[in-house]
């Protein structure tokens, strides 16, 4: 009664105070009873603006979206240089947490999912729809799963960036640390300066066992047919000799049982024709024979064919590894597979259109100490040269082991690295999580992992890529089709969270 009692006193007081004094209290009123919503976003911070570093800028390594801040970073080789505010997915429909690489650029793209949008200056990470686009800034939160950025941002970075540029989606603020640890890649100065001549000598190498290895398949073919075609006509002439060994042998009948002189005249001129036939035919079958054994020697060409096959695949695979050691190396590690992945660009274009292919003919167990024991999320890259070795740098995202800790547990076989570290360039990375792969990793993508504790609604309302295609072969030649149907049935599917791990698949967007 007493707050009745109260208000209706403050009503009546209200009608005495006049209209100005009456819209003063409404709007005291009003921004009293703001929305807890609208209340919060008043009195968040700041928000970021953009801004470019105080010095000539290199070309961009990393950048680093944190959905905390709603703020992009782009880092070249000495430290951040362009900074800039974002709009990342909205809630339902958020931006997934994790490790990206920029997959596509389009300057002038359009949506297929949302009515034809605008989406200038696209730069793509995922095949199912996500990108760092220019776009609408309302300074919260609010695209579909994409990271929008302002419009001349975006126009100004786009022809900065290429392929492969590693984009990392981090649920906080993160930003790369100087580190170093034993474990991580020692270049060999002789081996890289060795690596162009050695891939141009391997390629010519690769082309002359080719061409090679063509003629031999022809000179086999030629030879099959041959031996085919001799083998039909000594089955031929063998059964001519046999007709005619059967005529001779009646005419001997014949001559024995003529009675009279006409009669046996008759028989001996049949029989001297019947033996000159089979004489002619016997000469003509030993040649034949002979001619089949030649031919029958000549179709070992067939296996000189097969020899001639199997260098070309060796020194095209021998090619191949040289070219790509010539690119940056990344390495993925993952405590959820106990696998450890290596991916390079081969700057081909994928068959079916958009993107690049990327190597995947590594992927080797790993061992990891404490298999159970979280180890997080961390993106370690090779910033540049620092004398003999790399100046490296480490971005976590996730939490678990520390980074030190995490390369710590982690035995990387020596053959793999023999085989990448010494030719390892700047912008070669290595990334340990407890995460799988991403099933949105493909032969057209380098490594994509999502953080399954963080929200994903803008990555799983999309269609997933399809299963159709994958690497089927370590090298390119003709023989060995580079790309063949994928069995899911026998492929390493292992589920972590809510993500599958396929080894390869095709994306549509």
């Amino acid at each position: 009664m007493a707050n009745r009692s109260t208000t209706a006193q403050s009503t009546v007081a209200m009608w005495h105070w006049g209209p100005s004094a009456i819209v003063t209290f409404a709007a005291m009123a009003a921004m009293t009873a703001l929305p807890a919503g609208a209340a919060a976003r008043q009195t968040r911070p700041a928000a970021p603006v953009e801004a470019t570093a105080p010095r000539e800028a290199g070309e961009p390594i990393m950048a680093i979206v944190s959905i905390k801040s709603q703020k992009v970073t782009f880092y070249d080789a000495d430290g951040w240089i362009l900074r800039a505010p974002v709009s990342t997915g909205t809630t339902g429909r958020e931006t997934p947490a994790g490790v990206f690489a920029l997959l596509e650029k389009d300057k002038d793209h359009h949506s297929s999912m949302y009515d034809d949008a605008w989406m200038p200056n696209m730069q793509r990470i995922t095949w199912n729809g996500i990108a760092l686009h220019g776009g609408p800034l309302p300074g919260y939160a609010a695209s579909h799963g994409c990271v929008r950025m302002p419009y001349g941002f975006a126009q100004k970075l786009f022809n900065k960036t290429r392929i492969g540029m590693r984009v990392i989606i981090s649920p906080n603020d993160a930003a790369p640390i100087e580190f170093s640890h034993r474990a991580l890649f020692m270049p060999n100065a002789e081996a890289i300066a060795a690596a162009p001549a050695r891939a141009e000598t391997l390629a010519r190498e690769a082309t002359e066992a080719a061409k090679a290895a063509d003629e031999a398949k022809k000179t086999a073919a030629t030879a099959a047919r041959e031996a085919a075609s001799v083998t039909a006509s000594l089955h031929k002439l063998e059964q001519l000799k046999r007709n005619a060994d059967t005529e001779l042998a009646f005419a001997d009948k014949a001559l024995a049982a003529a009675k009279t002189d006409e009669a046996k005249a008759r028989a001996e001129d049949l029989k001297q024709k019947t033996a000159a036939k089979a004489a002619e035919l016997e000469t003509q079958l030993d040649t034949a024979k002979a001619d089949v054994k030649s031919k029958q020697d000549a179709a070992a060409a067939k296996d000189a064919a097969k020899a001639a096959a199997s260098k070309r695949a060796d020194t095209a695979k021998a090619a191949n590894d040289a070219k790509l050691a010539l690119e940056p190396v990344s390495v993925y590690i993952s405590r959820a597979t106990q696998k450890l992945y290596v991916r390079r660009d081969t700057h081909k274009p994928a068959p079916d259109g958009g993107g690049e292919v990327f190597d995947t003919s590594i992927e080797v167990p790993v061992t990891i100490r404490d298999p159970e024991k979280p180890i997080g999320t961390h993106v370690f890259t090779a910033m540049a040269r620092n004398g003999s070795g790399f100046r490296w740098s480490v971005v976590t995202i996730d939490s678990g082991d520390d980074a030190k800790d995490a390369l710590d547990r982690i035995t990387i076989p020596q053959d793999v690295l023999d085989r990448i570290a010494p030719t390892a360039l700047p912008r070669s990375s290595i990334i340990v999580s407890d995460e799988p792969l991403s099933g949105e990793t493909n032969y057209r993508t380098e490594f994509i992992a999502v953080l399954n504790n963080q929200p994903q609604g803008g990555f799983v309302t999309r269609l997933p890529t399809d299963d159709v295609v994958v690497d089927g072969g370590t090298y390119w030649g003709d023989d060995e089709p580079l790309f063949k149907p994928w069995n899911s049935q026998t492929s390493s599917k292992r589920r972590r969270g809510d993500q599958y791990y396929y080894p390869v698949q095709r994306g549509l967007w």
